[in-house]
């Protein structure tokens, strides 16, 4: 990235670490296919099974690790090959989650996105988002009566930042936390959970794993410090500014992870505030990186009862861990002025 750049686009993806960089760029000097039975390979499978197990120590997770290429995998991996007759999910979560339930049954969302929801009866999968990738909105999982239904939890954007929540299944990603694009994983209490098709993986997934990638995000994750006290204080600075400027905050009141917040400016369309901010070298997004492309309206603003011009005008903004006070007050500034020549 430029380095007079502005990147607020933390959501999307964040820049690796250097220690997940050194990790990959070693790796990719001398390594071998864990497959393989020769010395070569065998090192390899020990490199892979001690990053395996670094990567469930620092999720707090104790049960089998499925490496993927990405959450969006994992998703596919959990939902298509569970042993359950009915899924279960919402309206507000990532394209990757409503693409393989297309058809399943939708629960009602409040105001704020969260789910309103008791689940009764077995041979359910219930799939909800830790965090939500727009709005930053935390779901509260331990408070969903679910029964005896398995939960399945995208945890995509709260992995390496929040605690994981107590769920039978949850994917997530390593790009979203500072390690490398294309690695992922499945955390899943038990392997009966889904079924097995052969190959690598304890036989859960096919494909020679991508062991530089997955070396780099174990030493993403042995890298995590506790930013997140420092995020919540730019966020409010953030949040405050945009409020004295005339902007709406989406789910102003609810429990939001730091790092994510979204905003309404009254007036401009986000596609071209977007243009605007990219022409003040300033990279944010409208929505989720893997629509916006399109930018097509939220259907997260929508399930939340937003109107299609309303929800036309936010845009997200999302923090890493070298944002800085400054950073904020930069885009501020520009946000500010933007609203100001949109209400005259």
């Amino acid at each position: 990235m430029a380095a007079d750049r502005l990147y607020l686009d933390h959501a999307a993806t964040t820049p690796m670490l250097p220690q997940a960089r050194g990790a990959m760029v070693a790796a990719l000097d001398a390594w071998a296919n864990p497959s393989s039975p020769h010395a070569d390979g065998r090192a390899a499978r020990a490199a892979l099974e001690d990053a395996r197990a670094r990567i469930a120590v620092a999720l707090g997770w104790d049960g089998p690790v499925i490496f993927t290429s990405g959450a969006s995998e994992a998703i596919a991996i959990a939902l298509t090959r569970a042993k359950a007759a009915r899924i279960l999910t919402s309206p507000v979560e990532h394209d990757a989650v409503l693409r393989v339930t297309a058809g399943a049954d939708r629960l009602p969302v409040d105001a704020d996105g969260r789910v309103c929801a008791r689940i009764e009866g077995g041979g359910t999968i219930l799939a909800i988002q830790h965090v939500n990738n727009e709005t930053g909105v935390i779901q509260p999982l331990d408070r969903i009566e679910r029964g005896e239904a398995i939960l399945f939890a995208d945890c995509a954007q709260s992995a390496g930042k929040l605690s994981l929540p107590d769920a039978d299944m949850i994917a997530v990603s390593a790009h979203k936390f500072g390690g490398a694009p294309g690695v992922g994983a499945l955390l899943i209490r038990d392997l009966a959970l889904i079924d097995a098709t052969g190959g690598q993986e304890q036989g859960y997934r096919a494909g020679t794993e991508n062991l530089p990638a997955i070396l780099a995000m174990a030493a993403a994750l042995d890298a995590q410090s506790n930013w997140l006290p420092r995020a919540a204080a730019l966020r409010a600075r953030l949040d405050a500014g945009i409020e004295a400027a005339g902007g709406t905050i989406v789910a102003r009141d609810a429990p939001r992870i730091p790092t994510i917040a979204s905003y309404r400016m009254p007036g401009l369309s986000a596609r071209a505030q977007l243009i605007q901010f990219d022409m003040q070298g300033i990279s944010v997004s409208a929505g989720s990186a893997c629509s916006s492309g399109s930018l097509k309206t939220s259907h997260v603003l929508g399930a939340m009862g937003w109107d299609e011009a309303e929800a036309g005008e936010v845009v997200r903004v999302s923090f890493g861990p070298q944002t800085s006070e400054g950073d904020v007050d930069r885009f501020l500034a520009v946000w500010t002025a933007m609203a100001q020549r949109a209400r005259s």
